[in-house]
């Protein structure tokens, strides 16, 4: 563990790894009929050279380098390379969309770019973004843009390069995802974070070196190479989990004997019922990690008919910014809580991990400069959620405002502030009730997303359902709007949602019932519903201008 005021570098745990696993496989691509493989020791080489190529192109320590490269070996490799230099890569959320990614990359200021020829394609015809771009390397055909090629970088670098020596605090990498509000933000992680969440995987989840592990999304790869796990890389679009071929999928997890895998409710939903319909078991995955939405019960349940009896699954709760916050595994959630959660208590997350500080404050949409006491709530109570620990990011990258609404100092250290809402239960376990700016603000008091969902998604024709508010802030209209199971009657179910509503005393004020045929959803995990591009859509709904 670092201290301090020791150098480290994240890239360390890949070079104790092929110290220990070196003849062990790091990574293995099965990819169209043919499979790539790497060992921990070929990994570690590999990176080398590329650090000591990138560092012969002029990159250097703390360089930020945008990435634009498929998950894979290269994938990896680079981003190792790039830690070993003390260079910052730039990761963007593939998928989120042109002018998304455009205006990342210009809030980013990167100096490098490693990426495909479509990324440098797109660097000649949108070239503003990249001005500050000094260093080009392709991977793959380079064609007009100029620059080196990843071959290239390789063939000039030696197997023996020295990770730059780093402090704790110093920025590792810069971290833009599809957050489920606002416009994407750069995240700042330092070596320390990085070396804190890989430390806390690994115990909290009780992960061993020499597991089998499917990462789903592309950033846990990293995570399993630094935990000595043999990272298999799935045939899928990691933009789109909800579309996965789960033929794919299940062959993996029984081919290579997957005992670990992350990865969303939205492609564990699919995964899990093609299990079902093929009679599919699955008995090597002791683990499973289910995260980026709120996880049902009906999904947990169905995999007591896949998994192994022993087998958990563990549903983490977090952002980008704190990661892990807090951890529940399955059988919690069937025995203890899914009762509550179909009643309108909100989804229980479990209790803060070890290391970590979790407080309930008062909802306020202003920024909180320091830190007071008489702010936070007592148990029981619904308010933000803010969160305190070694793990959590102090600031976002070239965006002081964020910064600002986001953290609260204090002394010398910070609280962020999740964006979330929910409340303490006896046993001190999280329950989350939604986006804070979700929460629907109505003349007679707030309703809150989660909770109100949850009694009308017990409806047997809602496949989901989103609240959303019509109106000002303060005097809003709540509505519900019901994505079905198929065709529907839908003044019968109408009727039947609304006298499901009153039986609630958390839905009782909803007595508007909208239809949606296709919930938008995140571009990470397909699970997140987009409530402002709803609440849009009702809006210019007829009849529903409401008057207040």
């Amino acid at each position: 563990m670092m201290d301090a005021h020791s150098p480290e570098n994240i890239a360390h745990t890949l070079e104790q790894m092929a110290r220990e696993r070196a003849g062990a496989e790091a990574i293995i691509v099965p990819l169209r009929g043919s499979i790539s493989k790497i060992t921990f020791q070929q990994l570690d080489q590999d990176a080398n050279r590329l650090a000591d190529g990138l560092r012969h192109t002029g990159l250097a320590k703390g360089d930020r380098v945008l990435m634009m490269v498929p998950s894979g070996i290269d994938f990896i490799a680079l981003t190792f390379a790039l830690f070993k230099l003390g260079a910052v890569p730039v990761l963007i959320d593939p998928g989120l969309g042109r002018r998304n990614v455009l205006n990342c990359i210009a809030n980013a200021q990167p100096r490098g770019m490693i990426a495909v020829p479509l990324a440098h394609a797109a660097r000649k015809l949108f070239p503003k973004p990249f001005q500050g771009i000094e260093v080009n390397v392709t991977v793959g055909r380079r064609w007009f843009w100029g620059g080196t090629t990843l071959k290239q970088i390789r063939r000039a670098g030696a197997e023996d390069f020295p990770s730059a020596p780093v402090a704790p605090d110093d920025p590792a990498a810069i971290l833009f995802t599809s957050g489920s509000t606002g416009p994407s933000k750069g995240v700042l992680y330092s070596h320390r974070m990085f070396y804190r969440q890989v430390e806390l995987l690994r115990r909290l989840f009780h992960i061993e070196p020499g597991e089998m592990d499917l990462p789903t999304f592309p950033l846990f790869a990293l995570f399993g190479v630094a935990l000595g796990m043999t990272c298999v890389i799935p045939d899928m679009d990691p933009t789109r989990p909800a579309e996965v071929d789960p033929e794919k999928i299940t062959g993996h997890i029984i081919d290579y004997k997957i005992t670990n895998s992350f990865g969303s409710p939205a492609l564990w939903n699919t995964v899990s019922q093609y299990c079902l319909e093929e009679n599919v078991q699955l008995p090597t995955l002791k683990r499973i990690l289910m995260a980026g939405a709120p996880v049902p019960g009906s999904l947990l349940e169905r995999f007591d008919r896949i998994l192994l009896p022993d087998a958990q699954i563990h549903t983490p709760y977090g952002a980008t910014e704190a990661l892990p916050v807090a951890s529940i595994s399955h059988r919690e959630i069937l025995n203890e809580t899914w009762q509550q959660t179909q009643e309108g208590k909100g989804t229980c997350v479990g209790t803060a991990v070890d290391g970590l500080t979790l407080k309930i404050i008062k909802i306020t949409d202003e920024a909180i400069e320091e830190w007071d006491d008489s702010v936070e709530l007592p148990q029981g109570t619904i308010g933000e959620v803010v969160v305190q620990g070694p793990w959590v990011t102090r600031q976002y990258f070239n965006l002081d405002n964020a910064t600002r609404l986001a953290k609260i100092r204090d002394g010398k250290n910070f609280w962020h502030r999740m964006g979330d809402v929910g409340y303490l239960d006896k046993n001190y376990r999280l329950w989350f009730c939604g986006r804070k700016s979700h929460r629907v603000q109505t003349a007679e008091g707030t309703l809150y997303t989660i909770p109100c969902e949850a009694i009308f998604n017990t409806h047997s024709r809602v496949k989901r359902s989103a609240l959303v508010g019509i109106g000002p802030a303060g005097k809003q209209t709540p509505v519900i709007i019901i994505e079905t199971q198929g065709p529907v009657d839908e003044k019968v179910v109408i009727e039947e949602l609304l006298t499901l509503g009153a039986s609630h005393p958390a839905t009782r004020p909803i007595r508007r019932v909208l239809f949606h045929p296709a919930f938008p959803v995140d571009i990470r995990h397909n699970a997140k519903i987009d409530r402002e591009q709803l609440a849009r859509w009702a809006r210019a709904r007829p009849g529903t201008n409401l008057k207040h």
